[in-house]
């Protein structure tokens, strides 16, 4: 953290769609930038609200004034960092850090706990990301960060379900044309539902098949490569795959770790590059994403789940609080069988939403006082986490759970995780990534939509697979969600040079004392052959600050 600062005056990043025409008029003729900054001026804090697309703007100097925005789900990013009277800002973190910035320890925890640091905190201390959905205005030395859109689910009970499927089709096939830049197109493909309809779709907007990139592994449980190549063969697309090695994770960990502007710890970064890479290689500057359409549409499996705790509430108190609760209160790890799956269930039922959700988080279940040094501890508030989570979920303005859990998930599996986990990786590719399934009108269109159209008694993301019916495959319309999932912990336990690199990291974590040294040393020579899944997740998120810290911030220790 010895560079320079460079001050920026104004940016405009992405491909902002101004709905006005007078300013569509304005960005065509003389620059984003220009048109931004009439908007401001216009309509002050809600200019973004008017805007469509993935951006990120920074104006400065406009009547003395500071205005920063980034899109819906902060596809692009903006940081700030106020110095003395001025508000510089930067795409990345790292580009505001010079001798004088320190690492925040506040941060690190939050890292352990989300395995990312959500906005607005930033791994640098008096550095701060824009937030999805919000803007910033600086004015008379004082910095003012407000949502300027907040999603507000409004169900429609009134089209048909054949003019929604229509309407659907013809959305989704609008969206991935905007993402197209006119060379070749392609696509990442899992074989999940998402990546499949953008791969199928692409044929339809581009009027030739697909190229596209699937990454494989061998090892049992974690390879859907045999679903990627049914949506290929199902539109006929140029496909390429790539099965990643323990030998590549050892190649490319620090490289991709430093790549970030901080700590980033999701595992399924590394064959994102590597799928990424290939169709930079294949010719590619651009390549689609499916990230967005199980958050939007309700796939992810704990919608489900949390709708069966939900029903715990229907109890009549004197039976819950009276009865259950004092029986199985403290037996969800001692008991056997069905007495601990019951005590589990009742512990989770009993918890207010999204406090619910934590209730197995990795750095809690470990125990924070167990895994972290006295030295890092006692500079941090471990309630702030969930409280930032408290307040995420109080934001949106759902009429029933399940929304509201979507919403929480747009602003954390999305705005924090699986977006930065794309969009830095193709960045280290050296190629440009599209979301399609986040676009404006087709995120609008899922607001509108009822709730069992979503989740329908326990099927997931009803609606988007029965208005898809006849053009994916059947294989893939009832096939189990799985994604790039990263076998790490199997492999550590099996490859010497991987688990060399995440030991000698692990161990590097508890010399800068924020680790406990005996943690790290159980957590490998213990804990990882227990069970490999589970704890070779801990020992990769701290591989991941660790390698961060050597490439960005050497000499730092508690």
């Amino acid at each position: 953290m010895n560079r320079e600062l460079s001050v920026i005056s104004s940016l405009s990043l992405g491909k902002p769609r101004f709905k006005d025409g007078s300013l569509a008029e304005i960005a065509s003729q003389k620059g984003d930038v220009a048109a931004w900054e009439k908007a401001f001026l216009d309509k002050g804090m809600f200019a973004p609200a008017a805007v469509a697309g993935d951006f990120a703007v920074g104006l400065s100097d406009i009547g003395g004034r500071t205005f920063l925005a980034v899109d819906r789900f902060a596809i692009r990013s903006l940081c700030y960092r106020q110095v003395g009277d001025r508000l510089l800002f930067a795409e990345r973190a790292d580009e505001l850090a010079d001798a004088s910035v320190e690492v925040d320890p506040q941060a690190i925890f939050d890292y352990f706990y989300f395995h990312a640091i959500p906005s607005p905190r930033t791994i640098y201390k008096g550095i701060f990301r824009v937030p999805p959905g919000h803007c910033v205005l600086f004015e008379n030395g004082q910095t003012k960060v407000q949502a300027y859109w907040i999603p507000e689910f409004s169900e429609n009970t009134a089209p048909s379900f054949e003019l929604r499927r229509t309407e659907f089709r013809r959305l989704l096939q609008t969206a991935v044309a905007r993402q197209l830049d006119g060379g070749k197109a392609g696509c990442f493909l899992s074989g999940g539902t998402d990546s499949s309809t953008v791969a199928g779709m692409i044929g339809l907007a581009h009027s030739t098949p697909a190229a596209t990139y699937s990454i494989g592994f061998e090892a049992e449980g974690y390879d859907e490569m045999e679903f990627a190549r049914i949506a290929a063969k199902q539109f006929g697309t140029e496909h390429h795959e790539y099965y990643v090695t323990p030998s590549d994770l050892v190649a490319s960990i620090p490289t991709v770790a430093a790549s970030y502007d901080q700590p980033f710890g999701n595992s399924s970064a590394l064959p994102a590059y590597y799928c990424a890479r290939m169709a930079r290689e294949d010719g590619l500057t651009t390549v689609l994403a499916g990230d967005g359409g199980d958050e939007l549409f309700g796939g992810n499996s704990r919608y489900a789940r949390q709708k069966v705790f939900d029903r715990y509430q229907y109890l009549p108190g004197v039976i819950r609080r009276g009865i259950l609760e004092p029986v199985f209160r403290g037996r969800g790890e001692s008991g056997i069988g069905l007495i601990r799956k019951a005590a589990s269930y009742t512990e989770q039922a009993s918890a207010p939403m999204p406090d619910r959700l934590q209730m197995y988080n990795l750095i809690t279940r470990l125990g924070p006082s167990n895994a972290l040094t006295e030295a890092l501890l006692a500079q941090v508030d471990i309630s702030l986490p969930l409280a930032h989570q408290r307040a995420v979920w109080r934001s949106a303005k759902a009429n029933t759970k399940t929304n509201r859990e979507l919403a929480f998930d747009w602003r954390y599996t999305l705005g924090e995780i699986d977006l930065p986990k794309v969009t830095g990786t193709t960045r280290l590719a050296g190629i440009k990534v599209g979301f399609p399934m986040l676009d404006d009108e087709l995120v609008d269109f899922s607001i509108g939509l009822p709730t069992d159209y979503k989740l329908r008694g326990m099927q997931l993301r009803w609606f988007f697979k029965e208005a898809l019916r006849g053009f994916l495959p059947d294989e893939i319309i009832v096939k189990k969600k799985q994604g790039f999932g990263l076998p790490f912990g199997v492999w550590l336990t099996k490859n010497p040079a991987l688990f060399e690199l995440a030991a000698d990291s692990v161990r590097g974590l508890a010399g800068r004392r924020i680790l406990r040294g005996e943690f790290a040393e159980t957590l490998l020579m213990r804990l990882l052959k227990e069970h490999p899944g589970y704890y070779g997740e801990m020992i990769w998120i701290s591989m991941m600050l660790e390698q961060w810290l050597r490439a960005k911030a050497p000499h730092f220790k508690l």
